[in-house]
């Protein structure tokens, strides 16, 4: 059981060198950085609208705690941009590039999110549209929400105040309200982000553990003011953009790590097996295809219910990751195609079963990547041997022909 667990350590430690969540983060603070006075504009304009507008101020300088000059600094810009957007001043090109920003920065989460997750599947572009178009109105309207409620049972904590158990009761839940909003939007992230079913179960616990990190973190950077004093004597004012810029990566860090937390418990299964073990020589990967093939066509040949990704694994014994793998494989060479929602995908035939034979599935697994060739090299290869082996070939080919895929699996079966 405990090299289990240092199995799938390990396994979790490889899959973040692999997909680089680390340097992620970095790309992500330079979105973020671009993004985050549109982004402001848009909850302070929505605040505004509701009546907010100071309260979303001292929200806002709560989160940056420690960073006052940085949150002076941007909500004079946020303010100027709301100015200039009123006045006329900034639109056209100056609300595009706003636009450009979110999205960009959305995109960005949501391509690393997809990483993290093992999914090649992107959004549709209808979808993309319209879930992005909802958290731009949603997110704002929640955050103006919770403000609205803090503001309440402050008023309800000052009224309360000679009460010996409702006043400290509320005084706790004004504290902690912020912690848990944040850890709500993080679930949220985690769930909803990646294009794929994500349990709500195995994303609590990581996003707990991401707030409870970022509140460390915060509170390291508030009690190492003495370090930031002497940085700012080096630097001057210009000191508060590289350490804002070093809060916001090491955020993005703990949250990626988070999410790749939520995929590790997800699918403990894909961190248990050692990656460089699982190396296939190119004639084992097209024996594994046509053995999982037969499978999904000889039940889709009888009627039967398609087979998932993980009844496929279970059948076959083979481990998670080259399962996945080679189904994706199939489906990009034409072979297969999805069905069902997310990651309870089933994978049926893409034409009848009768029309695919092993030669077939050789023919279309080799070509999956193609290249058409040089014409300097074609000349090299029109010698009598070299027609000599593609007749060969041809004639492997063809004799594979003769065997329908289905028929590769065991009559025990």
């Amino acid at each position: 059981m405990k090299q289990k667990y240092i199995n799938i350590a390990e396994g979790l430690w490889r899959d973040m060198t692999r997909k680089r969540v680390f340097n992620a983060a970095t790309s992500l603070t330079y979105s973020t950085i671009l993004a985050i006075v549109p982004v402001m504009a848009v909850i302070f304009a929505i605040a505004r609208g509701f009546g907010y507008n100071k309260y979303i101020e001292t929200w806002f300088r709560s989160t940056l705690e420690g960073q006052q000059q940085v949150a002076e600094t941007l909500i004079g810009f946020v303010n100027s941009y709301l100015v200039h957007t009123k006045s006329g001043v900034v639109l056209g090109v100056g609300l595009l590039f706003m636009l450009w920003t979110i999205v960009m920065l959305t995109r960005n989460i949501e391509l690393m999110f997809n990483q993290i997750w093992d999914v090649e599947r992107q959004r549709s572009l209808l979808r993309t549209f319209t879930d992005y178009l909802a958290m731009f109105f949603v997110i704002p309207i929640i955050i103006i929400v919770v403000t609205g409620v803090m503001v309440f049972t402050s008023t309800m904590a000052h009224t309360a105040d000679g009460t010996v158990v409702i006043g400290p009761a509320i005084r706790l839940l004004i504290s902690i309200l912020p912690s848990v909003m944040l850890a709500v939007v993080i679930t949220a992230l985690y769930i909803f982000m990646p294009n794929t079913r994500v349990s709500l179960r195995c994303a609590i616990v990581p996003a707990i553990l991401a707030t409870l990190c970022m509140r460390v973190l915060q509170l390291f950077y508030i009690n190492s003011q003495v370090w930031v004093s002497s940085y700012n004597a080096i630097y001057g004012s210009f000191a508060a953009l590289p350490l804002f810029m070093l809060w916001i990566q090491f955020s993005w860090t703990i949250i990626l790590v988070g999410a790749e937390l939520t995929y590790a418990i997800q699918n403990v299964e894909f961190l248990s097996h050692d990656s460089d073990n699982m190396r296939l020589s190119h004639r084992h990967r097209l024996m594994l295809a046509c053995l999982l093939a037969s499978k999904i066509f000889q039940r889709h040949k009888d009627g039967g219910r398609p087979y998932t990704t993980r009844e496929l694994n279970k059948a076959t014994g083979l481990p998670m990751p080259v399962t996945k793998d080679i189904l994706t494989a199939m489906q990009r060479a034409g072979l297969l195609i999805e069905a069902g929602k997310k990651n309870t995908t089933q994978w049926l035939p893409a034409e009848s079963v009768e029309n695919i034979t092993v030669g077939h599935l050789i023919s279309r697994m080799e070509s999956i990547e193609p290249w058409q060739l040089d014409t300097g090299i074609c000349k090299q290869m029109r010698s009598e041997k070299w027609r000599d082996i593609m007749r060969k070939r041809s004639d492997y080919l063809k004799a594979q022909r003769e065997v329908k895929v289905y028929e590769l699996v065991c009559s025990e079966e």
